[in-house]
């Protein structure tokens, strides 16, 4: 299905800035349904061609409430409907007015009070928001539904005004408070003219008993902080009261607004002490898991240190340069745990490992009588840390292949080594390039019989799923250099 924007930029003539307040409103509207007990539509004219007048109407947005039944079980966005199918619709648009008329359902014969609201950008009408009431719903009210009732008048009225939705407000969070969460109506005075019974159970959770009808936040023992806030600045606010480790509870506070005054708000409330024990949980688990990686990264430290102390007592350089070749690839596998220690989840910035992995080579493999340049560019995005590992220690292979095999003493006085690394979302392509003797004729990594590249075609193929190729680079004859392209794919 398109979304709100698509169906807006496809079928009528607003521009970016009307369709982004379109946007915000059905970002907060589940709040007006709930409020209004009504399905809610966005009805905008379709666009007109060669300067003609509209020939029809587009649904851009519906939305279903929580609090009643739906008269509409079919989705409408996206339906086109002629001019005369919604008259209602159509006298709102041209008198900028709230225009009141009866209309039919989808699901029978069912007899459907509208109300049409035009929706209001920058002095200009852009479209229409219909309340669709079931007739036979329509009885004699209670408290609460009459309070409701009011509220979402207060907002039509706001809507009409182009002051709702406010601008740069986005309440589409998951923990956002609905109303059946629980509501409170302040009045003019910032006092509390009425409060919902799931509301009155919120505020016992926080230890308000007494009736708070009448009364200010200050005087229920609640802060004021967020109500002044709001009040000083017409805009929304939120905040969480926390009353011990145990309950927490959200308040989103919404001014009402009148020729650009505050004249009310409503306050909604959910408890989320759920939600707040379980993101505890996580963090401590997180805060567990970056301990095990800093653990494992110790251990893989003090094996690298033990294999240096016995690689000292071997004779043979055989020996020595195995264990120094072990040494690097556990180096290689501690940087990436180091990294995730000090990153949250089990995902890691893969340039935060290769710039210390280049430097490792620097410092290890390259001494001054042998100077080689290593330059790393672009950037390889996020890697899941399996891939990370496995790409590390086959980056730290080919980096220690070129210091073996691509420089001859005399041509090490301008030796380059790039390392080049995209992520297009999908694939991590990483490519290596020398500028020294090349590979020798007829050479590929299927037919090398040495332990690294070994190492380096085993991950990448069979552990990655990637492909590897060799070939010569684009430098002189006599100098060629290698070009290694890898390419893996990436999921996270």
């Amino acid at each position: 299905m398109a979304s709100l924007a698509e169906l807006a930029g496809a079928s009528t003539d607003l521009v970016e800035s009307e369709i982004i307040h379109l946007q915000r409103l059905v970002a907060t509207w589940g709040l007006l349904a709930d409020l209004s007990f009504s399905d809610l539509m966005i009805f905008a004219e379709r666009r007109s061609d060669h300067g003609q007048a509209s020939s029809g109407l587009v649904v851009l947005g519906q939305v279903r409430p929580s609090t009643s039944q739906t008269l509409y079980r079919r989705d409408w966005v996206g339906r086109e409907l002629a001019l005369d199918e919604r008259p209602t619709v159509l006298r709102a648009l041209e008198t900028r007015a709230t225009v009141e008329g009866e209309t039919t359902s989808d699901s029978g014969p069912t007899v459907v009070h509208e109300t049409c609201i035009p929706i209001v950008h920058s002095g200009r009408v852009i479209a229409v928001l219909a309340k669709e009431t079931a007739v036979h719903q329509m009885r004699e009210p209670g408290e609460l539904e009459r309070t409701y009732l009011d509220v979402f008048d207060r907002f039509a009225l706001m809507i009409a005004a182009g002051v709702f939705p406010f601008s740069g407000d986005d309440d589409s969070t998951d923990d956002a408070p609905r109303v059946g969460d629980g509501a409170i109506v302040l009045g003019p005075d910032m006092s509390v003219q009425y409060a919902s019974p799931n509301a009155v159970s919120a505020l016992n959770r926080i230890g308000v008993h007494t009736n708070s009808e009448g009364q200010r936040f200050g005087q229920l023992g609640l802060p004021e902080t967020a109500v002044h806030t709001m009040w000083a600045t017409g805009r929304p606010t939120a905040e969480e009261l926390e009353v011990g480790p145990a309950v927490t509870v959200l308040m989103r506070f919404t001014p009402l607004l009148e020729d650009a005054s505050v004249t009310g708000a409503l306050i909604l409330l959910r408890d989320i002490s759920e939600l707040r024990r379980r993101d505890r949980m996580l963090l401590s688990k997180d805060a567990t898991i970056r301990e095990i990686h800093h653990r494992v990264k110790n251990n893989l430290q003090t094996i690298s240190a033990l294999l240096r102390l016995q690689g000292r007592r071997l004779s043979t350089d055989e020996a020595k340069g195995a264990i120094e070749e072990s040494v690097r690839r556990i180096r290689s596998i501690a940087l990436v745990h180091e990294t995730l220690s000090h990153a949250a989840g089990d995902d890691v910035p893969f340039l935060e490992i290769v710039r210390p992995l280049v430097r490792m080579v620097e410092e290890g493999l390259v001494s001054s009588e042998r100077p080689i340049r290593f330059v790393v560019t672009g950037d390889p995005g996020i890697l899941p840390s399996p891939i990370a590992t496995s790409m590390a220690v086959v980056l730290a292979e080919l980096l220690q292949n070129v210091v073996d095999h691509a420089y001859r003493s005399e041509t090490l006085a301008d030796a380059l080594v790039r390392v080049s690394l995209s992520n297009v979302g999908n694939r991590l392509d990483v490519v290596v390039t020398d500028n020294g003797v090349g590979p020798p004729p007829g050479f590929t990594v299927q037919s090398s019989s040495g332990l690294g590249l070994s190492i380096v075609r085993t991950l990448v193929t069979t552990e990655l799923r990637g492909s590897i190729a060799f070939a010569a680079g684009a430098g002189a004859e006599e100098l060629p250099g290698t070009e290694v392209r890898i390419s893996v794919p990436v999921q996270i």
